[in-house]
Order: structure tokens, then sequence, then C-alpha cells
């Protein structure tokens, strides 16, 4: 019954593929846009093009309908069972697995973003075999389809990582967020709401503390505003969680059975603030999400000005430059300013600048905004009200906000990165090369 089951759905894949693939007009022409849109630039290579199309083929919309319907309705022969196969297909989604067994047959999988459980029966011959040399522990890059209520099977080509230590898994976990924004918690609604609201919230707590959604002060004040907006963000949290603030750590700690070493290993690493202790606490709470810290990067705590902007959807932003824009559009004559055209040049092609701030400056600036870019493209047709948000997707920005770094985390993600974070630490410290930084979501250089 399982055998002819995954051979069928391996029978049905392949006609819809075909059926995908072999297609002209309308749904031709949206495989084209969305494979274009969705190409990595950095890599696209056989198994990343295949992810792609199946993507598409699951997700994509023709219309108002999706691939899988238009091949439904496109045969009319298909039964009850093989109607329910297809359309159960749209829950497919792109994951980073581990594999916590081997079976007979298949696997068991951990998706690393949501720590969801899924046995995996692969349906083709050359997979099986190839499974025979996986390991438990290894890691996987692939898409999985559902087959009944309890297996799944590979949707796609997989990338087979091997197995990695914490700091390298954290970096492809990373990664991972990089690459597939849309899909970090494919299979958890309930943990991307979560997500999601965590942004808003941190959104009302800037605004409670700075007065505002946008503040300018010189890096070093900024700096320590912003630790000061780190403790109290703390405070908050560690009064959310029920920590009685009255108690001594070491009864908290012994309450949240963490042991002296733990904390000492954790306060040295992280500068032995609250935020250290807040975390150890919370790895022993039931929360099942957990923020990040906020802390000024860097290179910007010796800057002249720096722009502080928080949004309830696109998230915080620290930006050394706004002022500087502004003053361009303030100037009686904009080309009179020191770098002017370089830092509109700047703005269109650094991620870091996002829509939203594009938008922001559209509202206050409409007239000088729509002139300055007309005369840095060569555009004298440009028009700020019908070719902006075109420019800006021309120039790889998002037009609708991803899930910001300020966001909260999965309690075993926050974990895996404090863990991967020590380990990286300790390492360079003992090399004295250089260290990574530990981001929202992941290590990155």
């Amino acid at each position: 019954m399982v055998e002819a089951i995954l051979e069928r759905s391996r029978q049905l894949k392949q006609d819809l593929t075909d059926f995908v693939l072999d297609a002209e007009g309308e749904l031709a022409e949206a495989l084209e846009a969305y494979a274009a849109a969705n190409a990595r630039k950095d890599r696209y290579d056989a198994v990343q093009q295949e992810i792609v199309i199946d993507t598409f083929i699951t997700e994509g919309q023709v219309g108002d309908k999706t691939p899988i319907d238009l091949f439904i309705e496109s045969q009319p022969e298909l039964t009850k069972s093989d109607r329910q196969l297809l359309n159960s297909w749209k829950r497919s989604f792109i994951g980073l697995f581990t594999i916590t067994k081997i079976l007979p047959d298949g696997l068991e999988l951990m998706n690393w973003l949501t720590a969801k459980q899924y046995t995996v029966k692969p349906n083709d011959e050359k997979t099986l075999q190839e499974m025979s040399r996986w390991k438990e522990g290894e890691i996987l890059l692939t898409r999985i389809a559902p087959v009944t209520d309890d297996y799944w099977t590979f949707s796609c080509a997989y990338t087979l990582m091997g197995k990695l230590g914490k700091p390298k898994l954290a970096v492809a976990i990373g990664n991972f967020k990089d690459n597939h924004r849309k899909h970090l918690y494919s299979d958890a609604p309930d943990l991307l709401a979560e997500a999601w609201q965590s942004v808003a919230n941190y959104h009302q707590e800037f605004i409670d503390f700075f007065g505002n959604e946008e503040v300018t002060m010189p890096g070093y004040q900024l700096n320590k505003k912003v630790a000061e907006f780190q403790e109290i963000l703390t405070q908050q949290r560690l009064k959310a969680a029920g920590v009685d603030e009255s108690k001594s750590l070491s009864e908290l700690a012994e309450e949240a059975g963490v042991g002296d070493e733990e904390i000492e290993a954790a306060a040295k690493e992280a500068g032995a603030d609250s935020q250290a202790i807040s975390q150890i606490l919370a790895d022993k709470s039931k929360t099942k999400m957990v923020a990040p810290k906020v802390e000024l990067p860097a290179d910007l705590k010796k800057a002249e000005q720096v722009t502080a902007i928080s949004h309830p959807r696109w998230g915080q932003m620290f930006l050394p430059t706004y002022t500087k824009f502004v003053e361009l559009l303030e100037a009686e004559d904009w080309r009179s300013q020191e770098g002017a055209e370089k830092l509109v040049k700047y703005y269109l092609e650094n991620a870091t600048i996002n829509t939203f701030i594009w938008q922001k400056l559209a509202q206050q600036y409409p007239k000088q905004l729509e002139q300055v870019l007309q005369t840095v493209l060569e555009r004298p047709q440009f028009k700020l009200d019908s070719d902006l948000e075109p420019l800006l997707q021309e120039y790889n920005k998002p037009i609708e906000p991803e899930l910001p770094e300020i966001a909260s985390v999965p309690i075993h993600l926050h974990n895996l990165f404090e863990e991967a974070f020590v380990e990286v630490n300790k390492s360079s410290s003992k090399t004295k090369g250089g260290s990574k930084k530990k981001t929202g979501f992941g290590l990155k250089k």
C-alpha cells in the first residue's frame, strides 16, 4: 500500500512538472518571472534551479490560480485521491533538516527552523540508494511534500551538508534566512505570527523609551541610550517570565537549575551584563521565543550622527547618513552638497537602506526626491508616484517587509546561536583570529 502511494506520487509529480515546464502563454511567463525574481546571484546550480521550479509549482500564481490548480483542471481523468494528493502539495516547504534516524525505507528528520519532526520516504530508487550512505546527524537542505497524514517525501533535489558543528550550523541557518526569508517558519505559522508580533511590540517599546519612532544623536550618545533601552527591555522580560527581582542571582540560578560554571561562562562571554543573566534564565523557562539583544553596531559607536528608526513591520534601522540625505533634499541646490550623487547611489545599492526608508523620504520630500532621482539616474521622465517602486525592485529591494533581525527567534535556535557564539569566541581568543558576530538569526563574519 505504502509503495503504491509513493509510486503514484512520483508519477503525478513528474506529470505536474512536465505540464509546467512544457507550458506556453501565461503559465510560462509566470514561471519565467518567478525564476528571475528568485534566482540567487551568488549560486544558481542545478539543485537551486530545481528548488526554484519546485517552489513555483506549489506556491506560484497565474492570475488567481496556482500551477497545481491549472494542472488539475487540465486532467479530468484524475481520481479524487489524485486531486487530494496534488492539493496537499501546496503545503510543501523548504527546510534545513537534520537526520535524526535512518529507517529501512526512509528517514526521520527534524526541521532546524521549527524543531518539528517528519517521517520522509523517498519515492524514487536513486534517492533510496544514495540514502544508504547517509548518517544520523547529517544536515539536508531540501523541500518535502506530504504523501499521507503520517509521512512525507522529497519534493525535489537536495543538498547534503554532512555533519556540522554548532558554529557552522548557526552560519548555515543564518544563510538559510538570507536565501529563503519567506520560508523561515513555513511549517509553523504560530511561530511566524509570534515573531511578527515581537517586531510590533519592540516598535512600541522603542517609542515608549525614545518618545518617537525616529531619533538622531551622536553615536557615542546613542550607544549609551540603546544600552539603557536594552536594560529596560531585559527587566520587562524577566518580569513577564515571572522572575523575582528581589532574589539574588544565586537563588534565581538555583531555581532555574543553572550551575555556577554556566553563569560564569555566559557572563564572561557576554560581558557579565543583565542580558547574559536573562538569557540563562530564559533558556530554562517555558517561553517559545526569545528576543535578540539590541545593540548599536560597533562601527557606528563613534559616528558623528546616527539616526535610529523603528517600524512595526520593517523593524530597527541605524543609519549614520540619514541626516546627510535629508540635508541634501532640503538644500536649495542639492548638487552643491559634497558627495550628493554618491550618497544617492549608495542608498539605492546598499541592502540596509530598505523600501521603507525610501517611502519615508518620498512622503516628506516628494518634489525634491523626484528631481534628484531624475538627475542622478539620467531619467528626466522619472515620476516618483509611478516609478519609485519599480526602481527599488530594479535594485533588488523587497517592496514588502521581510522578517527583520529584531524579531524574536524560537528558543531552540536562540540556544544554538548562544552556544555557537561561545565556541567561536573561545576558538578565536586562542588563535587571535577574526571572530564572527552574533546577530538575531545566526552567526556572520
